[in-house]
């Protein structure tokens, strides 16, 4: 991807023991993944682990189209794979929240499921593209509360979808063009836990692409980085 730049992180936080998280960048195919698996030790980093090597199996000589195809097969075959896994351990509960970007030709497609975000940043002001499937979600679309008010709420944590839970991930997907200076957040809810819409806002817009997937990074950290954070930055140039 002639031009596009990107920056990436994920950090365990300050009070779990394990990161549940995974991210993946593949710049040459303009595809960015980040994973939040559930389930606890060992069963939530395998569902996200088993969704970013379903992606990253991606072949490079498919055209935008095949692509965009490809992109939610993988994560619709790690829905399948994470399944068997929770049958051989008696039907528990494993599963991860997904976000996944993909750009070409100037356009942008992104597939989701649960809570994990993709925002963007355009002429200063930034727009959440996708919209939680989560309990809390009902409450900000019945103009009950805001997000950000969203986020203290007792439930903000329960999710309802993920892939490998249920018969299907229940991927959503949103698409649209790109403009030059555009620029895409990914996150896991690790970060927006701590980080309401003008936090994120004032970073992105203030902070260079070396360095601001760490100033994001510290702002969850400095927030209590109760949960893992995963940050990915994409910048079109």
């Amino acid at each position: 991807m002639n031009g596009i730049r990107y920056n990436a992180v994920t950090h365990v936080g300050r009070v779990r023991k394990i990161n549940e998280d995974a991210i993946l960048a593949l710049p040459d195919l303009g595809v960015w993944v980040v994973a939040d698996g559930m389930g606890g030790h060992a069963a939530g980093d395998f569902a996200s682990q088993t969704v970013v090597e379903a992606v990253a199996g991606l072949s490079a000589d498919l055209g935008p189209a095949d692509r965009m195809r490809g992109l939610r097969d993988a994560i619709n075959g790690a829905h399948a794979t994470i399944l068997e896994e929770a049958a051989r351990h008696g039907g528990v509960t494993i599963g991860a929240a997904v976000v996944a970007l993909m750009l070409a030709d100037g356009h942008f497609v992104a597939f989701w499921a649960g809570d994990s975000r993709l925002y963007l940043l355009r002429d200063g002001a930034i727009k959440m593209l996708t919209t939680d499937h989560s309990v809390v979600a009902e409450f900000v679309k019945s103009g009950q509360m805001t997000w950000d008010e969203a986020e203290f709420h007792p439930q903000s944590n329960a999710i309802t979808q993920a892939v490998g839970v249920g018969d299907a991930p229940g991927l959503e997907k949103i698409r649209g063009e790109t403009r030059p200076g555009d620029r895409f957040l990914l996150c896991s809810d690790g970060l927006n836990k701590h980080a309401g819409f003008e936090t994120l806002r004032a970073a992105l817009q203030d902070t260079p692409i070396e360095t601001v997937t760490d100033r994001l990074l510290q702002i969850a950290l400095d927030g209590g980085g109760k949960d893992n954070v995963s940050i990915i930055v994409v910048d079109v140039p």
